[in-house]
């Protein structure tokens, strides 16, 4: 009899070794759930459906993060990730591979204060980085193009120059840049700046529509902040003074919706779809927080609705955020905590399906 009893507490005791096991692979701690729907990770807390974890081995030397992080890029295809900071003394950009190696810094002399980053043209042979410059300075009010090494290509805008023209262009603090693989380019103008602008451009840089109207109404901005483009034609603009996310058509402009009610204590700051596109991965700084949001199908936008949150520590202060669009993986610029992180997916594989 007691030969059974020693056998049956060491099945059980198996049984919860197996649990237990189960538990860090799948959550990387065996911690308590802290509410229901929700699971403590060091350094940050999951709400909702657990999407993501933090890679803490990425990037492998964080000391090299010497200013501000404002932005982030990702080239899945050459596995590299484009880091944009601003400060005194320190290079504009840092380049690390997507494991975390640490592989060159752009010194370049042309960029003030870089806002918004975005990789173009991941797939050619020759994809090139587009950076959005807030500065005042005689390089600044303007949207620049730059090699992979950092060579200054082109530049969009009348550099040093604020302005509201539109022949030629000009830019007032533009926020962010979202190229199309047709070359299209979407970029929202006014990161506090006289300007509250959403403007389309052809592959050829020509303005095919534009709307800059400041206010809370259908189609106005007060601070346009990221941008980018799903595959049903649908252009989603995170309006962050009027705490919304604002959604048109990329063909002809025309207003197809607002999303608000995800928004009521802090506003977005960043919005990018998953490679999935089942989930818009929205930023939001003062409450520390990256949100995923269920994407709409074709035909509909409706309602927010937050599938997922991380919780970021106090002053982190996430800003804007780019996906690695094979693997899935996020990456997050925290402006407050100065550095760069990545998270990847909550998946056996750690990829995307």
């Amino acid at each position: 009899m007691l030969n059974k009893k020693r056998g049956h507490t060491c099945l059980l005791a198996s049984g919860m070794a197996a649990l237990v096991l189960l538990m860090v692979v799948l959550y990387g701690t065996t911690g308590p759930q802290q509410a229901s729907g929700s699971i403590l990770r060091p350094g940050y807390l999951l709400r909702g459906s657990p999407l993501y974890q933090l890679d803490l081995s990425w990037p492998r030397k964080p000391e090299l993060f010497s200013g501000q992080v404002f932005g982030v890029a990702v080239n899945q295809n050459a596995g590299v990730v484009y880091v944009a900071q601003r400060g005194a003394d320190v290079p504009k950009v840092l380049v690390f591979s997507t494991e975390g190696e640490f592989l060159m810094s752009w010194n370049t002399t042309t960029m003030e204060m870089p806002h918004g980053i975005f990789l173009a043209d991941a797939a050619s042979a020759n994809p090139t980085v587009w950076i959005t410059d807030v500065g005042n300075g005689p390089y600044g009010h303007s949207v620049k193009q730059y090699s992979p090494s950092g060579k200054l290509l082109q530049v969009l805008g009348a550099p040093g120059k604020a302005g509201s023209g539109m022949n030629p262009l000009q830019f007032d603090q533009p926020a962010e840049i979202f190229v199309h693989p047709s070359g299209e380019m979407y970029i929202v103008d006014g990161d506090g700046g006289m300007n509250n602008r959403l403007i389309k451009l052809s592959k050829d840089h020509e303005v095919m529509w534009m709307h800059g109207e400041k206010g809370q109404g259908m189609a106005q901005f007060y601070i346009p902040h990221s941008v980018t483009v799903d595959d049903y034609h649908r252009v989603w603009v995170a309006d962050r003074g009027n705490k919304r996310i604002q959604v048109f058509n990329s063909i002809t402009g025309e207003w197809l919706g607002t999303w608000g009610s995800c928004f009521s204590e802090d506003a977005p700051y960043s919005v990018r779809l998953t490679p999935d596109k089942k989930y818009f991965v929205v930023v939001q700084l003062n409450t520390n927080q990256i949100s995923l949001l269920e994407a709409p199908p074709m035909g509909l936008i409706g309602q927010c609705r937050v599938v997922s949150v991380i919780q970021l520590a106090e002053e982190v202060k996430p800003h804007l955020v780019d996906l690695d669009l094979k693997t899935g993986a996020l990456y997050v610029a925290e402006i407050g905590a100065q550095q760069a992180q990545k998270f990847t997916p909550f998946r056996l594989g750690g990829n995307f399906l």
